[in-house]
């Protein structure tokens, strides 16, 4: 490979891995040609890529940015699986290739600068996808905006329940004249004493 070549392939590694937001080291061997054309459909799929280059252009590559960590894991022949979108979905759909074995076995990984284990990916694939973590969080932020909301509106229907007492209080305080009604009984007082009159 030409000079000029070598740097082409370099500028386009260090564009890809400034773009990705994980990337992956595996070995890279025996597979056969519809094992690959497969494998890399599924990665686009999902916003993915497997890019194979020479050790010493990966290591110009990655030199300087978060995923130089993956320098020790390089050697023999590797290819480097990108992801620029969601990296469990990415974990998700490596994993899922579990049938090709020692085909595509898996070295490292760096996800926002961080070095993960075979172990760590494996689990990184069992999470919830981003969407499912976004309408759960979503959900939890909803919750407590609802309680907020009826707080708002609790002084307003709390001052309308009072104000409709006190409308129920006056209008009943118009009625208050007719209560002597009650004092009926006293007026009866002279026909009992008239009866009294009488027996005398």
């Amino acid at each position: 490979m030409k000079k000029q070549q070598k740097s082409t392939v370099v500028q386009e590694l260090t564009d890809s891995f400034g773009r990705a937001s994980i990337a992956l080291v595996s070995e890279y061997r025996g597979m056969t040609a519809a094992e690959s054309t497969e494998m890399r459909r599924r990665l686009r799929a999902v916003r993915g890529e497997m890019r194979v280059a020479k050790n010493t252009l990966v290591r110009r590559a990655i030199k300087g940015t978060p995923y130089e960590a993956l320098e020790t894991k390089l050697g023999g022949q590797i290819g480097l699986i990108l992801s620029y979108e969601d990296p469990v979905v990415l974990a998700k759909t490596f994993t899922s290739f579990g049938p090709l074995g020692d085909k595509l076995k898996l070295r490292a990984a760096i996800l926002g600068g961080k070095a993960l284990t075979p172990e760590e990916v494996q689990a990184l694939a069992k999470l919830p996808s981003r969407e499912v973590i976004f309408s759960q969080l979503l959900g939890l932020l909803n919750a407590p905006a609802t309680q907020l909301v009826r707080l708002l509106n609790e002084p307003g229907s709390y001052l309308a329940r009072v104000i409709d007492a006190i409308g129920k209080k006056n209008g009943a305080g118009t009625e208050t004249p007719a209560a002597p009604a009650e004092e009926a009984p006293p007026a009866a007082a002279p026909a009992a004493s008239a009866a009294e009159g009488t027996t005398e």
